[in-house]
């Protein structure tokens, strides 16, 4: 498989970096090609904003801006590149600490800058379909946390339900499978024998990463729906969480 490794930490010697130099070298043992952005390495721009479309000077809309530039191949060239690199690869997997219940600032903004209308939506199929359909997308998160508390019934509440926007209105939004998110907790006080073990999960994880189940999110064209895109009243009745739509057929 083509991997796209798309990682935002901004300390090379931190364990998300030593968990991205042993993932990458179990990736590549396993006999997938590995392309990284490494984004805080790049310089990566996160800011959407006139700069990067300058043509006009009505009021920008930029939802409207990046598709004219998509369509007609005058996106930056940063964002183009990153576009090409997403494209190309066959799963994606997406490497962050999570800061104040979500992933770094540079991250948001890599997903904002590339995922144009036209390629990331707007494309007349989502949540299911999409641009990106046949892609997989596995997320590998560390926190200062533990782990238990990041559980359903832990007071910071389940990672799947933190990680809610990135997994289901980002990955399945624009048809990638999304697999379930390898946690890494306690980060800042693991000892060496732990975060070895650590790597070690994400290695097997690589191991299955083109035949592990993804989430079950139900798709929009599933039929669960009604026509004001609420979920039918027969589909999950009495939950009004954002369980009622886990259930659908992968």
């Amino acid at each position: 498989m083509k991997l796209l490794w798309l990682y935002a930490h901004p300390e090379p010697r931190s364990l998300n970096g030593h968990l991205r130099t042993r993932g990458i070298a179990a990736a590549t043992a396993l006999g997938h090609a590995v392309v990284q952005s490494d984004l805080y390495a790049m310089g990566w721009n996160p800011v959407v904003s006139r700069a990067d479309h300058p043509d006009g000077d009505g009021r920008f809309r930029a939802a409207d801006a990046s598709h004219a530039a998509f369509r007609a191949g005058r996106l930056p060239v940063d964002v183009a590149a990153e576009q090409e690199k997403l494209l190309g690869a066959d799963a994606v997997v997406v490497q962050f600490p999570l800061w104040w219940y979500g992933p770094p600032a540079i991250l948001k903004g890599w997903f904002d800058r590339v995922l144009v209308k036209g390629l990331g939506y707007g494309t007349g199929s989502r949540y299911g379909a999409g641009a990106l359909a046949g892609k997989r997308a596995l997320t590998v998160v560390t926190a200062g946390a533990r782990e238990s508390s990041l559980a359903p019934r832990g007071i910071h509440g389940s990672l799947d339900q933190i990680l809610w926007p990135l997994l289901h209105g980002t990955y399945f939004y624009t048809g990638m499978a999304p697999l379930r998110p390898l946690l890494v907790g306690s980060a800042d006080r693991l000892t060496e024998a732990e975060a070895e073990a650590a790597a070690d999960a994400l290695a097997d994880r690589l191991r299955g990463l083109g035949t592990e189940r993804p989430l079950a999110f139900r798709a929009e064209a599933s039929g669960d729906y009604d026509e004001r895109l609420r979920l039918r009243h027969d589909i999950a009745p009495g939950e009004l969480g954002l369980e009622a739509h886990l259930g659908g057929s992968t």
